[in-house]
């Protein structure tokens, strides 16, 4: 899928390096479809690597996908510059206006505060508020999925003893599940997280269904009715290596961290991980897209209820 991106994002140079199929605006311009308007609201610290990540996924569809990169102006970055914002992302103020067929909310390094001590929690649930009538399908990653089932459902998170960190295997529990077509029986994704949400606590919300799940790492993909509200716990856009630096960091700060599970071959540090989740990031983001964004949001969002 060509994915329409502004020419000089530097996001643009890694994919086309990969070659992932990426239009610059003027092309698009000719291109008598509607594409798909995905906005990313991306609450990562370094931004350049979770725009690579996500529209690395976003490509492996024949739709054409236009994106806009959205940040909360009620958060100032310390990773990546003001310039570099103003000049690649909107506000929501710049965007409440408008109507998009999908919407995605990243994950961010601030799970053990309370969701209210965050400094933009209150600019993020005018946003999800926003969301039910502007956008057609939310997928929520890690924090933004704890996010999402607090301020819609009142889901509480909890401090874990100590950090859900690897790469752990999977059940599929709803097996007629479209955002699951095609995925095996068993299949693997990353997490790296201190905080989790309960099963207990999920079901007794009766919108909600709990779609795959983990006897090491809990709960991972839940689906309102219909997919108009998607939550994913771990974090399957993850690079190879993104494990392995946040454990090099984490080791070169002396902080407390353990190996990441069934990540390092022998659990040696000294070898290459290998990645055992691309397949099923690819399959649950193409499903996302061709299930529950493309086959179902109105041609003309203006109509979106």
């Amino acid at each position: 899928m060509p994915i329409n991106i502004p020419n000089d994002l530097p996001a643009s140079k890694t994919l086309k390096a990969e070659n992932i199929f990426v239009m610059n605006e003027k092309r698009a311009l000719k291109q008598d479809i509607r594409p798909l308007n995905i906005v990313i609201l991306n609450l990562m610290p370094v931004k350049t690597v979770t725009e690579v990540q996500l529209l690395r996924l976003l490509s492996n569809s024949p739709i054409q996908v236009d994106i806009t990169l959205m940040y909360p102006k009620s958060h100032r970055s310390k990773n990546t510059s003001e310039q570099y914002l103003l000049k690649y992302y909107e506000t929501f103020d710049e965007i409440k206006g408008r109507k998009f067929d999908g919407m995605i909310i990243t994950g961010a390094p601030v799970e053990k505060l309370k969701f209210e001590d965050v400094d933009y929690w209150d600019e993020l649930t005018e946003i999800m508020d926003w969301s039910k009538k502007n956008v057609y399908s939310t997928l929520h990653i890690c924090w933004g999925s704890q996010a999402g089932l607090y301020h819609h459902f009142g889901i509480s998170k909890y401090i874990l003893d100590k950090k859900m960190f690897g790469v752990f295997p999977h059940i599929i529990n709803e097996k007629n599940t479209q955002l699951l077509r095609g995925f095996d029986d068993i299949f693997y994704a990353p997490h790296s997280r201190h905080t989790c949400v309960k099963k207990e606590d999920i079901e007794k919300v009766p919108e909600l269904e709990i779609l795959s799940e983990s006897k090491d790492a809990g709960v991972y993909i839940m689906s309102t009715k219909g997919g108009r509200q998607i939550f994913v716990t771990g974090h399957p856009e993850y690079d190879t290596l993104t494990l392995k630096s946040e454990y090099d960091r984490d080791t070169a700060a002396n902080l407390p961290i353990e190996i990441p599970r069934n990540y390092f071959p022998g659990n040696d540090t000294t070898k290459q991980p290998m990645a055992t989740w691309k397949s099923h990031a690819n399959l649950l983001f193409l499903n996302w897209l061709n299930y529950y964004v493309y086959q179902e949001t109105p041609y003309n969002l203006d109509s979106l209820q």
